[in-house]
C-alpha cells in the first residue's frame, strides 16, 4: 500500500513580484510623485554626507544633467530601485541606487546590463572605502566589488576627493 503526499504552494503577498520579473521602466522625465520617492531613496541609501534636505535640491541635480535618462524598479507603487545615465564632459557617466532590501538579488547587474544597452562606455564615481556611514548610523558599504564583478575597471589614478566625497573613478567598455 502506497503512501501519497500532497503539497501546497501559498502566495502570502498576492501582490509580490518575483525579483527577477520586477520589470525596469525607462523614463526620459520623472513625474513629482517619482522624485519625492527618490528624494527618500537617496537619502535612505546614500553616504549622510550626500544626502539632500529637500526636493529642490534633488530637482537642481538632476536638471544639471544633459541627455538624462531614468530607470526605475517599482514594487507596490514605490520606486525600489533608480539608475540613470546621462553625458558629462562628452563622455556617458551613470548612477545607480537600490534599497539595500534589494542587495544580492541580481536587481542591481539587471539595472547595469540595461544602463549598458546602447552605449560603449559607462563611467562612475564610486566609494572605495567604509568610513561613511548612512542617515539611519547604519555604515555605508562600498559597492566597489559588485562593479568590478559587472566588467567595470577602477581608475586609481582618477579620484573625486572633497569635503562630501572620497571616490575613485570606475569605467566600462563594451569589448
Amino acid at each position: 500500500m502506497g503512501m501519497k503526499s500532497y503539497f501546497s504552494i501559498e502566495l502570502i503577498n498576492k501582490n509580490c513580484v518575483p525579483q527577477d520579473l520586477m520589470p525596469i521602466i525607462h523614463q526620459i522625465h520623472l513625474s513629482e510623485s517619482h522624485k519625492s520617492q527618490l528624494l527618500d531613496l537617496w537619502n535612505d541609501e546614500y553616504p549622510e554626507r550626500l544626502a539632500y534636505t529637500n526636493i529642490e535640491e534633488l530637482n537642481h541635480y538632476i536638471h544639471g544633467l544633459a541627455n538624462c535618462e531614468h530607470y526605475l524598479i517599482i514594487e507596490n507603487n514605490l520606486v525600489r530601485a533608480w539608475a540613470f545615465k546621462f553625458t558629462r564632459d562628452g563622455e556617458r557617466w551613470f548612477a545607480i541606487i537600490l534599497s539595500s532590501s534589494l542587495h544580492g538579488k541580481g536587481l542591481g547587474s539587471r539595472l547595469l546590463s540595461k544602463l549598458k544597452e546602447d552605449e560603449s562606455e559607462l563611467n562612475g564615481w564610486v566609494i572605495d572605502h567604509d568610513h561613511d556611514f548612512k542617515r539611519n548610523g547604519e555604515p555605508y558599504p562600498s559597492p566597489i566589488e559588485f562593479y568590478t564583478k559587472n566588467d567595470f575597471k577602477t581608475l586609481p589614478s582618477q579620484r573625486l576627493e572633497s569635503k562630501n566625497l572620497s571616490a575613485v573613478r570606475i569605467k566600462w567598455t563594451l569589448s
